[in-house]
């Protein structure tokens, strides 16, 4: 039977668009569906590439016996988490709030007001490790509802209101200054695991926005651990296995905390993050293994997410034919069988494949926990088992282009193109931003995402704004071209319109004041695996406020110190789920720095670009080139080009050396 999801631009809900369930997509008429039939409704959110959502879908949406009960207790609404993520953190919030946990695939009893009474996440087929199976839990909730529907509807209630209190809640506002960040540093590195590098234990996630700011503070101050603890952490993730050593790429996380075993989903932002970290490392340090990584997952990103519009995929599916790790687990007698015997057991040494394994079945992860003492039979060899990899069968592709990941994106390659001299990963961030700029701005309003050229109806939501606004910001500074700050000013303007508490100064909400009303408008104030929009925001307008004219500058400098005060109290002891509030705060704290280079100089560009540190504001053109600020009122010195610094309101002479640029680059 095919359901009411067969026209969705969602992957995700496109999965279950042949289930006996009968699903409806997240929808006035939905709920209109269950008030007149007067059942609850059960709201069942995930997302494509999440293994336990998979389970759950072949358990029991898949399932005859199991739908049949829904179809007839229930009204059924499927949410995909990355289109809708308005929706996922109003009742991730309830899901918490009444188990003490999340997670996906995500199962909510609502009333027909869609106010939540019943929360969990995944649901066994039978009941096992003291989990009662799905249908047991439909039909204790279907008891509950039509033997004390009045109490539920009364609970769920309270229930709402609670939540919409908590979403209201703001921490006290406070200063964040040199004191607070470094004892944000101070308090990560108690937090660092001095054996496996990282943060905390097990599940261990890619500190991706920690790792920003470490480099920043350390580009800052020159404080020698902060740029450590960056370092020891990136080294540590690209020789493990959560590092996909035969093609680049990060999977999601690693389910140790050795970095062995990963979760092997690979999504779009954080490989996107983490781009943007390896190159700021290969640039601040030299490093050849993190330059190895940033190439290469550079190169992941162009040829296994690449739409043909022009946009990038969200992500490669945890999953192969429903098994995790089929497509990249490995046995000796795999290796030796492509490889032959003597190269078989020199690559099992060195990438860590052993006979008991160290994943499922006995077979292994790969990790390069050494360089290859042959770097030529290594190049040879990854070759070979990636050309055998590429026969088996392959993880599905989410091809959802989501403007917020694909921001990130554009901002990782303009950056990382620019600090290592790869113009053409420049041009391919101004593809993806092209696309985004002509596809998903509808009617003047940005949308969510899009897949096969197709936007979707979900609006944009505060992260989608602000992480455009700052890969718009990184554009321009990458190639000059003042239309790209035109746009990125024309959707900042946009954005604090739309997303501003107009109660509470500085705080800004994840959803538009004229979104579809929800239970309340959600707020995210700290990171998580993607920035909050907010602390995005504030990156995009500290950033804006060096690049735009003096007559909107200070709007744009006071909203964003505004803005970040708005976390102060929660800093530092929560510096390791703040990185992206905090690389702002170290950007503000500098200045935030400002080279112009002013004539056709690709030697002071390049050194600047180079050599300035993280949150440097850098721009080339002629003088007096139309629609660049940043330009105006400075010229050649002595005819020839010359590049101008500035902290704040407080610039030095103009220089015209390379080598001097670069001393007037590094810190006081």
């Amino acid at each position: 039977m095919s359901n009411r999801l067969a026209s969705a631009t969602s992957p995700y809900l496109l999965q279950h668009a042949d289930n006996p369930v009968d699903w409806w997509e997240w929808s006035p008429e939905a709920f209109a569906a269950a008030r007149e039939r007067g059942v609850p409704v059960l709201l069942s959110v995930g997302y494509a590439a999440c293994h336990w959502c998979h389970v759950m879908a072949h358990e029991s949406f898949e399932d005859p016996a199991t739908a049949e009960q829904v179809n007839r207790e229930y009204v059924a609404i499927k949410v995909d988490r990355e289109e809708r993520p308005d929706i996922d953190a109003v009742y991730m919030a309830a899901t918490q709030a009444m188990t003490g946990q999340g997670g996906w695939p995500m199962t909510c009893f609502l009333t027909p007001d869609g106010e939540p009474f019943q929360c969990g996440t995944y649901y066994p087929l039978q009941p096992r490790h003291g989990m009662p199976s799905f249908r047991q839990v439909l039909d204790a909730v279907t008891t509950a509802w039509t033997q004390d529907g009045d109490r539920i509807r009364s609970a769920a209630g309270d229930i709402a209101e609670k939540l919409a209190a908590q979403a209201a809640a703001s921490p006290e506002p406070a200063t964040i200054g040199d004191e607070r960040l470094d004892a944000a540093v101070q308090i990560l590195a108690g937090e660092f695991d001095p054996e496996n590098a990282g943060f905390g234990g097990a599940p261990k996630f890619p500190p991706s926005m920690v790792l920003e700011f470490l480099l920043r503070h350390h580009e800052r101050t020159g404080f020698g651990p902060a740029l450590d603890l960056a370092s020891r952490t990136c080294e540590a993730m690209a020789r493990g296995g959560m590092y996909d050593q035969l093609a680049g790429g990060f999977a999601r996380y690693s389910v140790d905390a050795g970095w062995v075993v990963p979760h092997f989903e690979k999504m779009l932002y954080d490989n996107a993050q983490l781009l943007r970290a390896y190159a700021h490392l290969a640039r601040r340090t030299g490093s050849p293994l993190a330059h190895r990584v940033t190439v290469a997952t550079a190169e992941f990103l162009m040829r296994d997410l690449r739409t043909p519009e022009g946009g990038f995929a969200s992500a490669l599916d945890a999953d192969t034919d429903g098994v995790e790790g089929l497509t990249y687990a490995w046995t000796p007698d795999q290796l030796r069988e492509v490889l032959g015997d003597d190269d078989g057991a020199w690559a099992a040494d060195l990438l860590g494949v052993t006979a008991a394994g160290t994943f499922e079945h006995g077979s292994s992860t790969l990790q390069l926990l050494r360089d290859p003492d042959d770097p030529p039979r290594w190049e040879r060899i990854r070759a070979a088992l990636l050309a055998a990899r590429d026969t088996r069968p392959q993880p599905a592709r989410d091809d959802k282009v989501v403007t917020a990941w694909n921001a990130m994106a554009v901002l990782a390659l303009a950056e990382a193109g620019g600090a290592l001299g790869r113009p053409d990963w420049v041009h391919e961030a101004g593809r993806t931003a092209d696309l985004l700029l002509s596809s998903h701005v509808v009617d003047g309003r940005l949308r969510r995402s899009s897949r096969d050229g197709v936007v979707g109806a979900a609006a944009g939501v505060l992260d989608d704004h602000a992480l455009l606004v700052e890969a718009l910001l990184a554009l321009h500074q990458a190639t000059g071209d003042p239309a790209r700050l035109s746009a990125a000013e024309d959707l900042l303007a946009t954005t604090l319109e739309h997303f501003a508490d107009p109660e509470r100064p500085g705080v800004y909400l994840d959803t538009a004041d004229d979104a579809e009303e929800l239970l309340h408008r959600p707020r995210e104030i700290t990171d998580n695996a993607t920035p909050a929009g907010a602390s995005s925001l504030v990156n995009a307008l500290l950033t804006a406020s060096v690049l735009t004219t003096p007559e909107r500058s200070s709007d744009y400098r006071d909203a964003a110190e505004t803005a970040l005060s708005t976390i102060g109290a929660v800093l530092p002891r929560a510096a390791r789920f703040t990185g992206h509030w905090l690389t702002a705060a170290e950007a503000m704290e500098a200045g935030p720095l400002q080279v112009a280079v002013v004539g056709d100089s690709a030697a002071l560009l390049d050194r600047a670009r180079r050599d300035a540190p993280g949150g440097t504001v850098v721009v080339g053109g002629e003088p007096g080139t139309a629609g660049v600020p940043l330009l105006d009122g400075r010229g050649l010195v002595d005819g020839v080009p010359a590049a101008y610094v500035c902290r704040g309101f407080v610039c030095d002479r103009p220089v015209t050396d390379p080598d001097e640029l670069a001393a007037l680059l590094r810190p006081a």
